[in-house]
Order: structure tokens, then sequence, then C-alpha cells
């Protein structure tokens, strides 16, 4: 019987099951917003306001803070994100006593028709969304430029050149030249066992008969 136990499965293993929990808590904390499905965001919201109470009950009592900064590190495992719950949503769910989080409902995905869901930080920054996720810049005048930023393309042409480089330096190896491919079954059309049949000579008279 399947008594209090209200943890969804999720239909995945314990250990991917608690990978995924990490690295959308990780997510949700770095960009205050993400979309998923709705069972999963579910059992994300306990996952991460956990979390957070750790970092509020360290800035509470420090004695405990380092320990309490170790163990959101063992369970989250992103030491950026660990810190920034320590030191930005500790103090700004300080006069709040739970609820950090909200699942809004965002209707049914296109395909399976899985219902998705939204959830985000309450009192979030606004700025955090979509923050050092990718390669999607803004030009001056604020136009969207999509494609990797001019600092990316001068590496990408540096390590081309490099490369480049590295392969005028070094020496072609000379080849061998390629032996003439010979048959172990002898030319084509009888093979080597019938010509060597017709070679043999012919069978006497058995040696009882005389």
């Amino acid at each position: 019987m399947k008594h209090r136990i209200k943890q969804r499965k999720l239909n995945r293993s314990s250990t991917h099951r608690k990978a995924m929990l990490a690295n959308m808590a990780a997510a949700l904390v770095k960009h205050e917003q993400i979309v998923t499905t709705l069972p999963k965001a579910k059992e994300l919201r306990p996952y991460v306001e956990k979390l957070i109470t750790m970092g509020k009950q360290a800035n509470d009592n420090p004695d405990r803070a380092l320990a309490k900064r170790r163990q959101a590190i063992s369970r989250m495992g992103d030491e950026t994100q660990v810190a920034k719950i320590f030191d930005v949503l500790a103090e700004r769910y300080s006069g709040r006593a739970g609820g950090y989080t909200r699942v809004l409902k965002a209707g049914f995905r296109y395909g399976d028709s899985a219902p998705m869901a939204v959830i985000e930080l309450v009192d979030r920054d606004v700025d955090a969304k979509g923050k050092d996720s990718g390669p999607v810049q803004f030009s001056e005048d604020g136009e969207f430029t999509p494609g990797p930023s001019e600092e990316t393309k001068e590496k990408q042409t540096e390590k081309a050149a490099e490369k480049a480089k590295d392969k005028e330096e070094k020496p072609k190896a000379k080849k061998a030249p390629a032996k003439p491919k010979t048959d172990p079954k002898g030319p084509k059309g009888g093979g080597g066992k019938k010509e060597a049949a017709k070679m043999a000579p012919p069978k006497t008279g058995s040696k009882r008969g005389g």
C-alpha cells in the first residue's frame, strides 16, 4: 500500500529524478521563472522552498551557516546558485513565512497535450530571466541580433587560424606503396580448388583388389 508517499516518480529512476530536480532548481534560482510540465512544477516547488529556508536559517544562526550552505550544495550541486540563495534570496524573503514560489497553469503542450505550467519566484527580478543563457545579444540601438557575439566570433576565427597553422607545420607522412591484392581463392571463374583437382594425377585401383 502506498501510504504516506506523496512524491511523484515522474516515470524516472531515483538518481535521474534527483538530478533533474537539482538542475531545474538551479535554473529557477538563476532565471527566477521557468516553464515546465505541471507535475514537475509541483514537485519542484517544495524542493526550492526548502533550499531558500536553509538560506534564511543560515542568516538567523551564523554558527550553522557553513553547515547549511554545504547541505544546500550537496542537494543542488551548483555553488553559484547556492550563493545566490544564501546572499540574495534569503534576504529578499526574510519577512515572508514560506510561499516563495507560485505555479501558474499555462495550457497544454502541442504534440502530446501535456499540461504545462510556469513556476516563478514571488517578487522576482524581471531582469534575471534569460541572463547568461545563450548567444542572444542586443545591439546598441536595442535591436535583437541573434547569433554569436563579436567576441565569440573573434575566438572562433583565432581557433580556426591556429588549427590551420598546426596542419601546415606537421610534415605529411609518406604513404607506403600499396601491395597488389591477391585473391586466396585464386582467379575468378574456377577457384583454386578446382584447378588443383585438375592437376592432380588420376586415382588407381584399391590396394586390396591388387
